[in-house]
């Protein structure tokens, strides 16, 4: 008897930041990202560098795959826009270990450029921390150009920012 290929596909939702499935894939975030940091950063200067107000959030989106001989959904990608001055950043992106390399984080990234670009931003920023050598390359291969280190992240001197400067025409 063949084996039978379990085909999904990716659906990108846009959710509250309070969403339950938002909140458990930043959890899932924080267990994994969190001791990569722990010897060098303090829990208050974390908990400062990483707080989110969530009346700054502008949109959270989360990834769902669906397979399509079940139809059964699991959240599987996570980013979140915050207002940053005059500036939109991307916040606590996140996949998944199990749905790495998938296309999650490229649906990712779409979603919240398009979401920048609607409000009218001419850039997109972002800060990820120099343990996180995936990001840094996702982030350079998707069109991003290190800035300098930009608040609140100047307590953080290991700190990686980011910017996508958006075509005008």
């Amino acid at each position: 008897m063949p084996s039978e290929l379990a085909l999904s596909t990716l659906h990108v939702r846009e959710v509250s930041w309070f969403d339950p499935d938002a909140e458990a894939l930043r959890a899932a975030m924080a267990d994994e990202v969190g001791p990569r940091y722990s010897d060098r950063v303090s829990t208050a200067d974390r908990a400062a560098t990483n707080a989110v107000d969530p009346t700054s959030v502008f949109v959270t989106v989360v990834v769902y795959t669906a397979e399509v001989t079940t139809g059964k959904r699991e959240a599987v990608g996570h980013a979140a826009l915050r207002w940053n001055g005059d500036d939109l950043e991307l916040k606590r992106m996140f996949v998944t270990v199990e749905h790495r390399g998938t296309g999650v984080s490229t649906a990712l990234l779409s979603a919240v450029e398009d979401a920048a670009r609607k409000a009218g931003r001419p850039r997109l920023i972002l800060q990820t921390g120099d343990r996180q050598p995936d990001a840094v390359r996702l982030y350079e291969k998707s069109g991003y150009s290190r800035i300098p280190i930009f608040s609140p992240y100047e307590i953080l001197p290991f700190s990686n920012c980011f910017e996508k400067v958006f075509d005008q025409g």
